[in-house]
Order: C-alpha cells, then sequence, then structure tokens
C-alpha cells in the first residue's frame, strides 16, 4: 500500500482504486448517487430528496483547514474506473479515537470496494489512532458485515436520527483497537 500526502490527508492506493481527498470536481457524481434515496436512507445525515447546495457545502467543509473528518473518494481511474465510486471518512473524537462512516454507489454493492476501503483505511491508520468506532443501522446487514470483515467488534445497540428517514434509527455499534 502505497500512501501520498495531500491536503494533510494521505492519498492510500489499493488494487482496485485510490483513496483520495476530496476535489471540487467530485460534485456531479457524490450529488449523483447521494441523491439515490438507497444510499441517503442508510446515512444519518444525507438528506432526501437532496436539496440545492448540500454538496458544494459538504465539498466546502471536506476541504477546510478546520475540518473535524477526513473524507476519501474511493477513486477508481488507476483501474479505468470512475473518479467516484463512494466515500469513506474519519470523524476525530477524543482519546485518540475515530469514527469510520463510508458509502459505496448502489451499481458498486456486493462487489467488495466498501470493505477494501475500509480495510485500508484501517491499515494505514491515517490518524494514528488506538481505536476507530463505527455504527450501521440495523436494517443494513450489508455494511455490518463490511465493519465485522475488517475486523471491528460488535459494542452493542444504539440509536441514531437519519436526515432522509426523518426519524430515529436503530443501530448497531462497532471497535476497532489498532
Amino acid at each position: 500500500m502505497n500512501m501520498a500526502i495531500a491536503l494533510a490527508q494521505p492519498v492510500i492506493e489499493t488494487e482496485r482504486f485510490s483513496l483520495r481527498p476530496l476535489r471540487r470536481s467530485d460534485k456531479g457524481l457524490i450529488e449523483l448517487y447521494a441523491a439515490d434515496q438507497r444510499v441517503a436512507r442508510m446515512t444519518p445525515s444525507i438528506p432526501h430528496p437532496l436539496p440545492p447546495g448540500t454538496v458544494d457545502a459538504f465539498i466546502n467543509r471536506a476541504l477546510s483547514d478546520t475540518r473535524d473528518e477526513d473524507i476519501w473518494a474511493l477513486d477508481g481511474t488507476s483501474a479505468s474506473g470512475d473518479e467516484v465510486k463512494g466515500l469513506v471518512s474519519l470523524r476525530k473524537l477524543d482519546r485518540n479515537q475515530s469514527e469510520v462512516s463510508f458509502w459505496v454507489a448502489p451499481i458498486y454493492w456486493n462487489t467488495g470496494l466498501a470493505s477494501e476501503a475500509v480495510a485500508a483505511l484501517v491499515e494505514a491508520n491515517p490518524l494514528q489512532n488506538q481505536t476507530m468506532f463505527a455504527s450501521v443501522f440495523q436494517d443494513n446487514p450489508a455494511s455490518a458485515r463490511v465493519l465485522t470483515h475488517c475486523g471491528f467488534q460488535y459494542l452493542g445497540d444504539a440509536e441514531t436520527f437519519c436526515v432522509a428517514r426523518d426519524t430515529t434509527v436503530p443501530t448497531w455499534t462497532y471497535s476497532r483497537k489498532l
């Protein structure tokens, strides 16, 4: 695995794609995939329908020097694929911990991309964390399998508000010691 630094955030190379910091030119594909109700309903923060300006604001936050979350695009151009196949992020927490989040465009579901992205991020451990956490909605067992495949251990049940569903949704919470 090769890591280069961009925007004080590493570029992480895998066989099928690169995890790289977002860029403004990602707007179109992020907007296309994030506007898909199937994607929005499985994330806490993506609204559906997607209001104008949402992706611009998201990219601006991702590029900010004062961000509290590093966000990477799964960029498949090195393997003749799309520039954005999904996103994976690490939100900084206290005590040398972070929270992993991810989504993959529906066209790439069940291809192993999410597992490969999370595994690459865990292996690179760009924030030098001692522990990573993640949570998934309980009606999304595929994302739970991604986490367990990447060595995350089940911690317990919780709930999180989902903007797209406009309700609180039960979650499973996981952690991974590094």
